[in-house]
């Protein structure tokens, strides 16, 4: 009697599934972060290791290394995530609240916008601010970092007031490289950590004082 060999049996490859892949990678890296800025917060920058991030975020010392860089790098994402609000840094002109000001006619309430998004992050960033500052003198990468942030933000706020400018209520007399640099020094995290720190007001009388001491100073009324 003739023998039959058995017919393999066809076995179904799993797809590769890179999305669950790329998800657990994002979920690391914001683990990361959230560790980094609660012990930078508690212990100041040169208390904290990376391997005591690596610690508090469960994961292997070169997981750290390979996610989000050396401590410095570290560092500067978080400063940058402050501002943009979101996991990632977000060039500025990108930033919805950005493109939500330049899209308003009323150059009133493109203030009063203005400063209910530095009432959201402002507390996000003040207190990384103030590690920096305990640290830039011994770091020179860390003030280098906060130069760079600072050019940066008198940039952009040279754009802002161009975009105020337009709107044609622009106070007589006050030049837009002038408006710019009202805003920038009241716009800076120093700036906020007098009044929302150390004198004590609240994220919301930091906003609506902001948005009133800008409009009286900078616009026709």
């Amino acid at each position: 009697m003739e023998s039959s060999s058995p017919v393999p049996k066809l076995v179904k490859r799993r797809a590769y599934d890179s999305s669950s892949r790329k998800a657990a990678a994002q979920e690391t890296r914001r683990s990361i972060i959230e560790a980094a800025r609660r012990l930078f917060l508690e212990r100041g920058y040169a208390g904290t290791t990376m391997l005591a991030i690596a610690q508090a975020t469960g994961v292997a010392l070169d997981t750290i290394y390979a996610t989000v860089g050396k401590k410095p790098t570290l560092f500067r994402l978080l400063v940058e995530t402050a501002i943009s609000g979101s996991d990632e840094a977000i060039p500025a002109l990108e930033r919805d609240y950005v493109r939500a000001i330049q899209a308003e006619p009323d150059a009133a309430q493109k203030l009063r916008m203005y400063a209910a998004a530095l009432r959201i992050f402002q507390p996000r960033l003040a207190p990384l601010f103030q590690v920096l500052q305990a640290a830039a003198p011994l770091e020179p990468e860390l003030g280098a970092l906060w130069q760079e942030i600072s050019r940066r933000r008198a940039a952009n706020m040279r754009l802002f007031a161009m975009n105020l400018a337009e709107t044609g209520r622009l106070r007589t007399g006050l030049s837009v490289p002038m408006a710019a640099d009202i805003i920038w020094s009241m716009n800076s995290p120093e700036f906020y950590v007098l009044l929302a720190v150390e004198r004590g007001w609240s994220p919301e009388q930091f906003e609506h004082w902001l948005a009133d001491a800008w409009i009286r100073m900078l616009l026709e009324q």
